[in-house]
């Protein structure tokens, strides 16, 4: 399931050819103008050096932009794909796909050590670890789903540590370094959090056709008590409403970890855009947008796992 959604998100039209830009005009080359040929770079137009200085203004601006999106932005690292016809699949090993390698092994080490050291009265990281899933387990899954939650904790519990841990890891201050690409949030990814919301969207209409049946899951999806003549057009309005739920869960994700990352470089780039002498400043708000961000990864988290708790809790019972 998780090669074939990768697949599908990662399907790209074949890339276009390389294209040749238009030929330069060499400015070194005598050129005629109203007082007869120059040579080189002798006349000069009035405001010439004015419109260089701005011209020089935005291309430095522009210059700045383009690398802090570039720290946020994916891009190939290992390029992998094979051809279906006429048609190139493109399965690059990117940027975050190594970051969401490195949060799992992370993850994988965290939860080991931790959970090696099990006792009755438990002490130190599986203290803290216990605490998180009972955490889940109480105030998320039971209280959200019901009877049932035991079913589908695990799944939230993977995704919460999962998320988490892949926020977390976004934050590191670590540059692009001899091939390594650098720390980036995978879930600043619209197709991670994708991957995500769609996983929450299947294992929903799972729970709901295994606790109502496969036809009785459907036929409530209108509420009782809608007249006849309103039924049908209600129908597609409750079915549109399965498909925003994963949307709302992509875009929240995507947006609050992505717009967190790019107001902490936008804040150190001030030093560029202004003055070196803002630096203590900016540098003192980019330093508390980023102690934000630590507080912003676990919420973002905690809100990805309660909504799935809740519209899993919600196709429970047909009332």
């Amino acid at each position: 399931m998780i090669l074939l959604l990768a697949t599908v998100l990662l399907a790209q039209a074949q890339p276009e050819p390389h294209r040749q830009g238009a030929p330069v005009p060499d400015s070194s080359q005598p050129a005629a103008g109203e007082r007869g040929v120059t040579l080189g770079h002798e006349e000069v137009a009035p405001g010439a050096h004015k419109a260089e200085h701005e011209q020089g203004a935005e291309e430095h601006e522009g210059g700045i932009a383009e690398h802090i999106f570039h720290h946020v932005e994916d891009e190939p690292v290992v390029p992998l794909g094979f051809w279906i016809g006429n048609r190139y699949i493109r399965l690059d090993i990117t940027k975050h796909v190594i970051n969401m390698w490195l949060a799992a092994g992370i993850l994988l080490i965290v939860v080991g050590l931790a959970a090696r050291k099990r006792a009755l009265i438990p002490k130190g990281g599986y203290n803290l670890l216990e605490t998180f899933v009972m955490f889940i387990r109480d105030e998320i899954s039971t209280k959200n789903i019901g009877h049932h939650a035991k079913l589908y904790t695990p799944y939230l519990c993977s995704a919460f540590f999962f998320i988490l841990f892949m926020n977390l890891t976004g934050l590191l201050p670590i540059p692009a370094w001899r091939g390594f690409p650098g720390i980036s949030t995978a879930t600043g990814n619209i197709s991670v959090t994708v991957v995500l919301a769609l996983f929450t969207f299947v294992l929903t209409q799972i729970a709901g056709m295994r606790a109502q049946g496969v036809v009785g899951y459907w036929v409530h999806l209108v509420p009782s008590g809608v007249p006849a003549a309103l039924w049908p057009l209600m129908f597609v309005i409750e079915l549109f409403g399965l498909f925003t739920k994963p949307f709302a869960l992509t875009v929240r994700l995507f947006a609050n970890m992505v717009a967190g990352h790019i107001v902490i470089f936008f804040l150190i780039a001030l030093t560029l855009f202004i003055s070196v002498y803002v630096a203590p400043v900016s540098v003192a708000f980019a330093l508390g947008i980023f102690m934000l961000e630590l507080f912003v990864a676990l919420v973002q988290a905690y809100v990805f796992t309660m909504l799935s708790a809740l519209f899993i809790g919600m196709t429970q019972h047909a009332h």
